[in-house]
């Protein structure tokens, strides 16, 4: 029986002895605050207007950015390894497949979630501070951004666990389609499309639909703190629809390493 620290300790010395990895996360965050405090910064609430903004929602604007980088380092996690035919090796070293896959997962969704958490706190900050500047005040209606407010720190740590969700659906996708590029063009493909079909469909049934099982829509519903209950779906009804992606993308990931050749 193979001991579960072993392919651990494996993809974490892969992961941590190359550059890439490391930079890739340093962008998710950076990208995140940065889109974050631009949106916070984009807005405002005149004196006499009646504003209507979910202040924590705008100021994490970011994760529908920084999802993007996520979803690259989680490809790479394994194409890189098929690219190269470093994956032969692996498979050879550590012959239950299975485990290899968790254990990558393991790793990268950890590296996310310690980057999304930086991510989502610098957001959260950059909001706390730029918006009272922008009008949002008590005096509208706008108590400073906390984490003590439950809706807040609901949507900042649901924020955290869509990244490291968003890390697992493209892991199980680059396991299915091996190369790179079609990995990440498939898993952008699954987050934006439905999106999209949602924006252009005339139909409110349809539209509805689309919204309640599109992975990112489902998901982002997460950071909803105003008007919570005229969602398709309840904030943590919607992670879990993103997650359900994300288990069935790593079980057909699973399934496919099993059956075919290295």
């Amino acid at each position: 029986m193979i001991e579960p620290a072993l392919p651990l300790h494996a993809e974490w010395t892969k992961l941590r002895t190359v550059s890439g990895p490391i930079w890739l996360l340093i962008g998710t965050v950076a990208i995140t605050v940065a889109a974050g405090a631009a949106a916070a910064a984009s807005v405002r609430c005149l004196p006499g207007a009646v504003c209507q903004v979910d202040a924590a929602k705008l100021s994490l604007t970011g994760i529908q950015i920084g999802q993007v980088v996520v979803a690259i380092l989680a490809v790479l996690v394994i194409s890189n390894e098929y690219s190269t035919g470093m994956i032969r090796v692996t498979l050879t070293a550590m012959p239950h497949r299975l485990a290899v896959l968790a254990a990558k997962g393991a790793v990268v969704t950890g590296l996310v979630l310690a980057a999304g958490t930086v991510a989502v706190l610098g957001s959260m900050l950059a909001g706390r501070i730029i918006l009272p500047d922008h009008g949002f005040t008590a005096a509208h209606g706008y108590e400073a951004l906390s984490l003590g407010d439950g809706p807040v720190l609901r949507a900042a740590a649901g924020s955290v666990l869509y990244l490291g969700l968003i890390a697992l659906l493209s892991l199980g996708v680059a396991t299915i389609v091996r190369e790179s590029g079609f990995a990440i063009g498939v898993t952008l493909g699954l987050l934006y499309l439905f999106p999209i079909l949602a924006g252009v469909v005339t139909n409110p049934y349809w539209e509805r639909h689309l919204q309640q099982i599109g992975p990112m829509n489902a998901g982002l519903a997460i950071q909803t703190t105003v008007g919570a209950r005229n969602l398709p779906l309840s904030p943590w009804a919607g992670l879990g629809v993103l997650a359900a992606w994300a288990a069935c993308a790593l079980l057909a990931g699973g399934l496919v390493l099993r059956l075919r050749d290295g």
